[in-house]
């Protein structure tokens, strides 16, 4: 099998071109400028827009237009960056616009540092914005994950007419790692006979909008798109359980720390500790009941959640794990990454 070394951030934007991205509207911050830099050049070569908005949030809206005129479209940016393009990204839920956008966490909160960080999670799992909505996160732990799920991510975000966040904490972003090219089925997307592009055969025209002034039709539209959310929740799970056969102690980690949780399980199952690890691929819908199972496990006699943050996802392990057994936590924090030294003397202190 040939490998290809790519730059995170440049293997994310060729990712998105293969998964079928036709625009791409982005403003400048670290550690994500590689991507739009990269579209700057390549989605000319292949029919597609390219620009460079004034603005986050100008960025955001151009999204919002592009897809509601059925074009398949993405933004990234960064942590700061993806605060400001919040409204939009409700009003895209609100409207059930697709579009792809990529936050390359950094170290905040406000300005922070420009190094790596998961600090955005409760923003990527909740929403972000105003309203009763869902994103699905994805949060891929290596390069190769990164790209093999871009290229389906338009095909998904089209399917149920919703965003579809990547939370890629910046050092995947930066890093440079050999990925391999795969063939991704491409999924039965129905015709966008919903889009404001043209009237196409129809009598009337299409219109997009957020604004439902009438309480009753204002719910009536929550509780449809909350049906989606639990259709995409039965569907669109996923996670990877390592080593969790024999374990007495489970990991919880994504991300770069899940790479290095990896490290620490080989070293302590050596010295004659069982640690497993789960490992989730999307942060929503969080792969509650696969944890919960864990939990229910005789010989499982902990959980430790292993994040670069104060701790955030901990609370969905907690809530997963039910109070059937203990839940700890270990984690850097402002751009800090923790050691496999820091993660391996965390485990024995359970102990």
């Amino acid at each position: 099998m040939e490998r290809e070394i790519w730059k995170g951030s440049e293997a994310i934007a060729e990712a998105a071109i293969k998964g079928g991205c036709q625009g791409f509207f982005g403003y400048p911050i670290t550690p994500q400028n590689e991507i739009p830099e990269y579209m700057s050049h390549r989605m000319p070569t292949v029919g597609g827009v390219f620009v460079q908005a004034e603005s986050e949030l100008a960025a955001i809206n151009m999204v919002y237009g592009a897809a509601a005129a059925g074009m398949r479209v993405m933004t990234s940016s960064s942590s700061p960056g993806i605060s400001l393009k919040q409204e939009g990204i409700s009003y895209l839920a609100a409207t059930e616009l697709p579009a792809v956008i990529v936050n390359c966490n950094r170290g905040g909160p406000g300005l922070g540092t420009i190094q790596p960080s998961q600090s955005d999670y409760y923003q990527a799992t909740r929403g972000g914005g105003n309203g009763d909505y869902r994103t699905i996160v994805f949060a891929p732990s290596s390069l190769q994950e990164t790209v093999d799920i871009m290229q389906e991510a338009f095909d998904i975000a089209d399917e149920y007419r919703t965003p579809v966040l990547f939370l890629v904490d910046g050092l995947i972003a930066q890093m440079m790692e050999p990925i391999h090219w795969n063939h991704i089925e491409r999924r039965k997307v129905e015709p966008k006979d919903w889009a404001a592009s043209g009237r196409n055969g129809r009598d009337h025209n299409n219109f997009v909008t957020s604004l439902l002034m009438d309480s009753q039709a204002c719910e009536a539209h929550n509780l449809k798109l909350g049906e989606r959310y639990k259709l995409i929740e039965e569907k669109e799970c996923r996670w990877e359980n390592i080593k969790t056969d024999d374990a007495e102690i489970v990991l919880v980690s994504y991300g770069t720390p899940a790479r290095i949780c990896l490290t620490a399980i080989e070293a302590l199952r050596e010295e004659g500790i069982k640690v497993g690890m789960m490992r989730p691929i999307t942060l929503w819908p969080f792969p509650e009941k696969p944890l919960r199972e864990l939990a229910e496990k005789p010989e499982v006699k902990a959980f430790m959640s292993v994040e670069m943050s104060l701790g955030q996802m901990v609370d969905d392990v907690k809530l997963a794990v039910a109070g059937l057994k203990p839940v700890s936590f270990c984690g850097r924090t402002g751009g800090m990454i923790p050691s496999v030294t820091e993660v391996k003397e965390a485990v024995k202190a359970l102990l």
